[in-house]
């Protein structure tokens, strides 16, 4: 079983992927990770280092080829801001799971893992989406904001954990005629 799951920081991605990933016992790869490494690696902020990608489109296409790479071989929970699309893009058979959550809870959740001043962590969260917007409709001509291609869709603004978990692993039980996905 394949599964991505993509949004924007502080939706929950990690969080709902470890969760899952222990559930099903299956592999849990943050693509995400790499571009943090990356980033302290040239001592570089998240958001100085998207905008440094602008300029440099290899270190994106790096990771992205990565992805794919994770995807062929399955029987992984990918997840990352592009893992739904790398999928859909390749024709790799994936179930694709989109997080997303109000601006304000999502800043919350981000200042709260991260620490910081509220309008530092804001001003660098928008300027790291929007240097990610543009670099994947530069890249790949793929608008951030088009929900069509998951396959599920969470608002997790006022949702539990256990409660966005619940929802995908109904949603993989219903795919697989009532089976639990934990045995699949």
């Amino acid at each position: 079983m394949t599964i991505t799951i993509s949004g924007p920081p502080g939706s929950g991605t990690t969080t709902i992927s470890k969760m899952l990933s222990k559930k099903l016992a299956i592999k849990h790869v943050y693509a995400g990770e790499i571009f943090r490494k990356e980033a302290e690696k040239r001592g570089m902020s998240l958001s100085d280092f998207s905008k440094y990608c602008e300029e440099h489109p290899e270190v994106d296409r790096e990771l992205d080829k990565y992805q794919v790479d994770i995807l062929k071989k399955g029987d992984v929970i990918l997840e990352g801001r592009l893992a739904g699309w790398m999928a859909h893009l390749n024709g790799i058979p994936a179930i694709k799971v989109l997080l997303k959550a109000d601006r304000d809870v999502r800043l919350d959740r981000i200042i709260k893992r991260e620490g910081g001043r509220r309008e530092d962590r804001l001003r660098e969260m928008l300027d790291r989406e929007r240097s990610e917007a543009k670099r994947y409709r530069d890249y790949y001509g793929i608008d951030i904001e088009d929900e069509s291609i998951y396959d599920i869709v969470i608002d997790t603004s006022d949702k539990k954990p256990e409660e966005i978990v619940r929802i995908i692993l109904n949603y993989l039980r219903d795919e697989h005629g009532g089976k639990d996905p934990a045995i699949l």
